[in-house]
């Protein structure tokens, strides 16, 4: 499914990277989203209506919300699949809800810090509407510049908030708990099994936790990204290969995100090439911009080739 690695203990850079891994391309689109815009958190009636206070570049998938990015501020947020066995949304309330779609633009919109997005955490109601016809279970993974990390899952009819810098790794079912207790019995995490090779989550859990424990210092910011993109490669899901089901997710797309400079880093797995996003380049943009990041033209700083276009949710 997917996976999200956070370097924050090197003193170059705090440096995030996540596959998304799926059975079918979520046909991303990248956004640049000024600060300013009117938004709603697409959950009917009910919705929270809010005006966005950071600009941020964005993925959105299949053009209906978004499922990673990093703000002006220097916070980055990701949607990783949960499965829906292991998740229960709150139930309906008196608070205005977010769809799951939306709750990534709803933190980068919205926030600076960690601190700031936990504090806030039940302000709204998360609510999940049927995505193409299915339900989805969704969890949160959000980091900041400062090297703060937060993952938020929905149990048991509450948000379960893990918050501290040391949630350096996510991936998707089980829950982080059980991820943890996993994770003792590998070494050098209190237990003596080698790390693992399958392309389970709890694999990838524990080989994304294993390579980022011996990454070595960076020399300088371009170490620092390459650090945590060759890391997410490590645990990304070739075309083809099949879960024990039978089920083939593979990795579609990879990005990064460099939070101290406010960058951010696209790879499609279709192309041979990275290119980046430098975000305070756009400062003063007060335009929606497009970039179709499956173009495999694409590589180095492609800042300058994003262009006007209507925000489609």
């Amino acid at each position: 499914m997917c996976t999200r690695i956070f370097w924050n203990d090197n003193p170059i850079a705090k440096t995030v990277a996540r596959c998304m891994d799926w059975a079918v391309s979520d046909e991303p689109e990248l956004w640049y989203v000024p600060a300013g815009q009117q938004r709603s958190g697409d959950a009917g009636e009910d919705s929270l209506t809010w005006v966005s206070q950071h600009a941020n570049v964005v993925i959105s998938m299949w053009g209906i919300g978004t499922v990673d990015g990093l703000n002006d501020a220097g916070l980055a947020a990701h949607a990783l699949y949960l499965d829906p066995t292991d998740v229960s949304f709150p139930a309906a309330d008196a608070r205005p809800a977010v769809a799951h779609t939306m709750w990534v633009q709803y933190l980068l919109d919205n926030f600076a810090t960690v601190a700031d997005a936990i504090a806030a955490v039940e302000d709204i109601r998360i609510v999940a509407p049927l995505l193409r016809g299915e339900t989805f279970g969704v969890h949160i993974a959000i980091e900041d510049s400062t090297g703060d990390s937060a993952i938020i899952e929905p149990i048991g009819g509450r948000m379960v908030v893990h918050h501290g810098p040391e949630f350096t790794v996510m991936a998707n079912s089980p829950t982080l708990d059980q991820q943890l207790e996993n994770l003792a019995r590998y070494r050098p995490f209190g237990g003596e099994l080698p790390p693992p090779g399958d392309i389970t989550s709890s694999d990838r859990f524990v080989r994304a936790a294993y390579f980022l424990h011996y990454l070595p210092e960076p020399a300088g910011i371009d170490e620092a990204v390459a650090g945590v993109v060759q890391l997410i490669a490590n645990v990304s899901v070739p075309y083809g290969a099949p879960y024990a089901d039978g089920g083939v997710y593979p990795t579609w797309w990879r990005s990064a995100a460099d939070l101290t400079n406010r960058t951010y880093f696209f790879g499609s797995t279709r192309s041979p090439g990275i290119f980046w996003i430098d975000l305070p380049a756009l400062a003063g943009i007060t335009d929606a911009l497009r970039l179709d990041p499956r173009d495999t033209s694409l590589v180095g700083d492609e800042t300058a080739r994003l262009e006007p276009a209507a925000l489609r949710y």
